[in-house]
């Protein structure tokens, strides 16, 4: 944990741990945090990138903020898997058919012009569109995540997790985004892993409306 604010903070945790041998080859549990505003025109999103070693990918987190009108979900969910390079060896359909929400997460228009969306919760994925009355510019945020305990994804040598950024535009086209994305990566591994990379300076990481 890091206070990176001017004031003296108060933190509480709790550890609950059982002492049990460990053999040589066990899998740790890592997370990684990311945040990229705005993500590069035509750039995907990384969630994590450069593991290497053995083990099973567990869970996505994102905070995603559009910074355009109309369908943002558009993107494929890209796992490179053992020396995948070009192309991925799961490839998804799209955001919200990732994230288990599908059909734009059941996306409405009320009779001002304002989207709204179904929020949904479960045990292994879940969404919610977060409405805040000091957001003036009319920016969405949505939370997204997914858990993968029943449906792992397994890796022998190195892993990295990328998101698509599209929308639909006019006619049917394509809208490529550039968005405010943050996220957690949650997997297991061996030792030793990779350093992390830096994590961004506070300025980067103030949400502004």
């Amino acid at each position: 944990m890091e206070n990176q604010s001017d004031k003296q903070v108060v933190l509480y945790y709790q550890i609950d741990y059982s002492e049990t041998p460990v053999t040589g080859n066990v899998a740790f549990f890592h997370a990684q945090f990311r945040r990229v505003n705005p993500v590069p025109d035509k750039t995907d999103y990384t969630l994590v990138d450069g593991i290497k070693g053995k083990g099973q990918y567990v869970g996505t987190y994102i905070a995603h903020g559009a910074n355009s009108p109309g369908w943002w979900g558009e993107g494929e969910m890209k796992f490179f898997i053992d020396g995948d390079t070009q192309f991925p060896t799961i490839c998804g359909t799209g955001d919200e058919d990732y994230f288990n929400g599908s059909y734009c997460y059941e996306e409405w228009m009320d009779s001002t012009g304002q989207y709204h969306y179904t929020d949904f919760s479960s045990p292994y994925s879940g969404f919610h569109h977060v409405k805040d009355a000091k957001n003036k510019t009319g920016q969405r945020r949505f939370d997204e995540y997914r858990w993968h305990i029943m449906d792992p994804v397994r890796f022998e040598k190195d892993l990295r997790v990328t998101i698509q950024l599209l929308g639909w535009q006019s006619e049917g086209r394509y809208l490529p985004l550039q968005d405010d994305m943050a996220s957690v990566a949650y997997w297991y591994q061996t030792e030793p892993h990779n350093p992390f990379p830096v994590l961004p300076v506070k300025e980067k990481l103030v949400i502004t409306y």
